[in-house]
Order: C-alpha cells, then structure tokens, then sequence
C-alpha cells in the first residue's frame, strides 16, 4: 500500500518566549481563509493577588476574556428558531397547495442536514472492515534514513571525552530496594507506585551519588518522578535552621502548564516531609510568588522567563545556594527560542551544582549540552532510538491533493462516526484551532481549545473540563504536545502531519501511556512520504500501524455540511472580534482613571527590570 502525504507544521511556542511576540502561522486551510483571529499581545491576567492590590489593579489588567460558548450558543439558538419559522411556513404553504391542486408542490423545500443522525448511532462502521495493514516494506528499506544516524570518529572521540563511562548498577525491580527514606516511601504508597519504571530504575541511584545525568526514556513513562524522588531525598538530609534557609533545587520547565502539573506531582510525593514546593510560572500573580519565594522554598518549578522576572526583581530571592538544577524536556530548553533565557539562568547557577536533562527526545549532542555546564554527565538513554509506545496503535487517512480542502469535513465525519470522546486534535496554528473549535461548537460537538492565544485561566480551565470529561474534545496546538499528562485520552488526532518525528513523538505520546492502550491517527497529504518512512521506522511493530479508509459519500455530506457554516463561523469570529475591540476599549478607560485614582502609589513603585533592553530584543531579532 502506497502513502503520499503533505502539510507543514509550526512549533508555535518554539520562537514566542522572546519579548512576548507569537509566531503567526495564519496560513491556513481552507475554513474560511480571511478570517483573522486576532487578540490582545500577553493577555495573561494576574491571579491571587491581595485584596488592596487588585483594588488598584484588577481594571489595568486585560480585558475580560470573550466567550466563544456564549457566542456559538445564540447562534444555534437562532439557527433553531429560523429553522421552526420556515419549518411553519412549508406547512402552511404545503396546506394551500393541496387544497388547491389537490397535491403537494414539488417545489417543497427540505432541509438538506435532516437525516444525519444515523451516522451518530450504531457501531463504529470503520472499526473492523474499514482497517487494513499498512505495508510498510518499500518504507522501511531506503538506507538514506540511516546516513544521517551514522557518526564520525571525531564525534564518537568528542562523546567519550565528555560523558562519564557506563555506570554498572543493580537493576532495582521495586521502590523497596532503593533504601529510600520512609517518607518518600509512604508516598510512593499512597500513590500507588510499587514498581519503578525503566527510567526511574536508572536514574534514582544515579542521581543519588550526585552525579549529572542526560535522560531520555518514551513519553509517558515517569521522568518527573525519576527527577522528584532523588531531589526529595537528598533533601531530607538537608542543613535545617534559619540561617541554612535558602532554594536548594530548581526545576526548569518550557510551558506552564507543564509546571503546573511538575508542581503538582512534587507536592503530592513531598506530602509526609517538611520539604516546600514554589510554582513560579507565568499567568500567575508575581505577588503572591514573591510571597511564597521570600520563605525559601527548597525546590522551585519555574518557566525561563517569569524565573528571570523573580532573579531581576524579586528581593531576596537567589540562585546562590543552589544544590541542583533540572531541565525537563531539555531538548526543547536547548533550543533557539530558550537559548538567551538559559544562558541569564546558567550565570546565576553556582558551579558546583548537580545537572540533570531530561526529555522523550533528547539527543547527546555536546555542542548543545556544554551550553548547560555538565560535568562527566551519565547518559541513560532508556529509548535510543525514540520508538513510539508498544501499546499505541497508530493509523494513518491519505488525504490526496484535490481534497486537501475537505480536511475539516474528513475530521468531523471521524469523529462523529468513530472517535466520540478523550480525543485530543493537534493543529498547526492558533487560528485553525479555534476556528475547528467554532465548527465542532455549532455541530453540537462538545470541545474546548488549548494554545498561547488564551488567558492562563481559559488554558487551565480547558484542561480541567477536558480532564473531568465534560467536554470531549480538545483542539490544541503543539503547546499540549509536551510533557502533559491528561488521564482519559483515547486518541490523539493530527490534523496534519508534523514536519519533525520529534513533534510527531510528542504528540502521539498524549496516550498510551504508563503501559496503557492508546490509538493516534493522522490526516497525511501528498508531501509527506519522508516523514511516514520515518514514522514507521520508529514504531515498535508493524501490526500497529493501519491505513484507514474513510467512505466518500459520508465526506462528501459532511463536506456539504461544513461549507454551509462558513457564512455563520466567519459572523461569529468578526462578532468576538467586535467584542474584543469594545472590551479593550472599556479596559483602557478604566485604566486611564485608574492611572488618576492611584498615580501616586503605582508610580512609586520600582520598575522591573529584564535581562535584555528592548534595543537589545530588537537588534537580536533583526540579527
């Protein structure tokens, strides 16, 4: 079986971090190709803050956010309402043509999405007869895959001088075996771990004996905890008092809302010690981390930039005493778009720190780690060749090139027929996930969406209903591609092919995980042989990986569907567009009598102050 694929994808949050400015990707297809989704630069709105200062602030703060719901709810409303109203009209008109041509003009009209329900009932028609192995030899033969994969000696000579050699350990088959403290132990218990995974059976004991580390193990198989739990028992046998209080440990993470949940799975393994967990991330209030920063936490969950903000301009908070530094999800902190913020954060960094990297992707490229100081650091590479889950069963739609317009119609009729809820869509822009979000909205598909464009707020109260199965699905860009971990997701739904297995790892990596059974399916078009021959080659097993044939007279009514809601999602995105503009209107009003109310004490507060100047940020970006 022949795959011709296509599509180009964007890592939107890769190039964002540098002076609040978000990568615009709007090329997009074709929903309705002039709709623009535009919002207010850095929309994220502060949170816990005292009362005497959101008395000051709350109306300086952005605009309150639009609600999609709302706008999709009236205008299914209105759509029902027209609907009853010529409904009524046909009836009357169809009365008076028997009455008086003794037969019903076949003039009537009918409503053309009358008799669509029968796709939703029944069983999954695609599930058996629909699936066909995908035959992956002429994909798996080309040898020019491999060249890129095959090192020099200098390089082979370079690794060996950098990394320590092989560390020789028992292979511990439970938590018992490691002689942790009795602390971490009966949280281990109360959460239910028992067994430790491969990476946490490797790295715990390694970590232990202080030595740096360059982990990678596949998505989903408990690199937080392999990185917690060593961190917690080294500080158990910390120096206590007042005078040895200081941060001991910081974790470094990409996204906030891959903080959020570190943070969470800190606290819950630090629940019978006296060890102090602070989130510093963005989106939250700067107040009320200070506060909780001036007690000096002993470990610190950060994002680069609002780390950055606290070194530059919180009192008293330093890096100076610091024991360790963890960089989760490294590869992508090494990267471009965190390579200024890395290297401010790495200066306040004491030299004698332990350093560990982890990632499901991560590479033993030196010229990307000696950027991070490590010294003889230890690789424990549990999947060197980055496969995907053995329980993933990955299913690929061709899409041919006269059809790349019907994407959105191929997707509804998915998930409509087969995928019905824990389904997570990754899209490459902003804009086509929250115009995917408005179709799923008005064809009565519970959905929410996931990107950089929301509020810190609309981000975690997305995962929360997605979570809580209150909505089933979830329109996300590569921002939710990293490190989360949602419970529930049955499967993962590429709306396009990423251009790099990396994204495509991270991705399909939402589900089957810690052993669990997952399904992904990705829509390929014709320019994507080189990533599917890659995609294969890194699956675990030919029998997970399935050619999926969708019927073309369903697409077809799902295409017809689809294209009658373009006038309407194009009237909904310029009214949220309207809303927006009259919100941010009321919010600079406020903010300029505000600014008269409260001059005397906003302006006697200090400036903050970031690691580059605003020419600095600007000469870098034209550079």
């Amino acid at each position: 079986m022949e795959f011709i694929m296509t599509i180009d994808s964007d890592d939107e949050d890769r190039t964002q971090k540098h002076s609040g400015k978000h990568k615009n990707e709007e090329e997009g297809y074709p929903i309705n190709p002039d709709l623009c989704f535009d919002l207010s630069e850095d929309p994220y709105v502060e949170l816990l803050q005292s009362d005497r200062e959101k008395d000051i602030v709350k109306k300086i703060a952005k605009p309150d956010p639009v609600s999609i719901n709302e706008i999709i709810q009236r205008r299914k409303q209105e759509r029902a309402s027209a609907k009853r109203k010529r409904s009524d009209e046909d009836d009357v008109q169809e009365e008076s043509d028997v009455e008086s041509d003794g037969y019903v003009s076949s003039g009537s009209s009918i409503p053309q999405h009358a008799d669509t329900s029968h796709d939703e009932e029944g069983e999954d028609p695609l599930a058996t007869s629909d699936e066909e192995q995908v035959s992956a030899a002429e994909d798996t033969e080309s040898s020019d895959s491999d060249s890129s994969e095959v090192e020099t000696q200098a390089e082979k000579d370079r690794k060996a001088a950098f990394f320590a050699s092989e560390v020789h350990q028992n292979v511990h088959s439970s938590f018992l075996t490691m002689n942790l403290s009795r602390p971490i132990q009966k949280a281990l218990n109360t959460l239910g771990f028992v067994s430790p995974t491969p990476i946490q059976a490797a790295t715990i004991p390694v970590a232990l004996l202080g030595k740096d580390i360059v982990g990678s193990a596949v998505t989903g198989s408990g690199k937080t905890a392999a990185f917690v739990i060593p961190l917690l028992e080294r500080l158990l046998y910390r120096e206590k008092g007042k005078h040895a209080a200081a941060t001991r440990c910081l974790i470094l993470v990409p996204t906030r809302e891959l903080a959020v949940q570190c943070f969470e799975v800190c606290s819950r393994l630090a629940t019978y010690t006296d060890i102090l967990c602070c989130l510093a991330a963005g989106g939250l209030s700067l107040k009320s981390q200070e506060a909780a920063l001036r007690t000096f936490p002993d470990i610190v969950i950060a994002t680069p930039g609002r780390l950055i903000d606290h070194l530059r301009n919180s009192i008293s908070f330093t890096l100076d005493a610091l024991d360790v530094l963890v960089l989760d999800e490294a590869d992508r902190m090494l990267s471009e778009g965190f390579a200024d913020e890395l290297d401010e954060i790495i200066k306040a960094c004491p030299l004698s720190r332990q350093t560990m990297l982890f990632s499901a992707t991560m590479t033993d490229s030196v010229d990307e780690l000696v950027k991070v100081s490590l010294k003889k650091p230890v690789r424990l590479f549990v999947d060197p060749k980055h496969r995907t889950a053995k329980a993933l069963v990955q299913e690929f739609v061709r899409v041919r090139a006269e059809k790349e317009a019907d994407r959105t119609a191929l997707l509804v009729t998915l998930c409509k027929r087969s995928f019905k809820q824990g389904v997570i869509v990754f899209l490459r822009s902003k804009k086509l996930a929250h115009q995917i979000r408005v179709v799923f909205g008005l064809l009565g598909m519970d959905a929410e969406e996931l990107h950089g464009d929301l509020t810190q707020e609309q981000r975690l109260e997305a995962l929360r209903l997605f979570r809580d199965g209150q909505v089933n699905f979830l329109m996300a860009t590569d921002l939710a591609s990293r490190g989360l971990d949602i419970k529930g997701i049955e499967t993962v739904i590429n709306y396009d092919m990423p251009n790099q297995l990396t994204q495509y790892l991270h991705r399909v990596g939402r589900t089957a995980r810690a052993g669990k059974s997952g399904r992904s399916l990705t829509l390929v078009g014709e320019g994507d042989r080189k990533m599917l021959k890659a995609v294969i080659k890194h699956s675990d097993g030919e029998d997970n990986i399935r050619h999926r044939i969708v019927p073309t007279d369903v697409v077809s009514r799902w295409v017809k569907e689809v294209e009658n809601l373009r006038p309407e999602i194009a009237s909904i995105l310029q009214e949220e567009k309207e809303e927006k503009q009259i919100r941010r209107a009321e919010m600079e009003l406020r903010k300029s009598q505000n600014m008269i109310d409260h001059d005397t004490d906003i302006f006697s507060r200090p400036a903050r102050t970031w690691f580059q100047t605003t020419q600095e940020n600007q000469k870098r970006q034209v550079g």
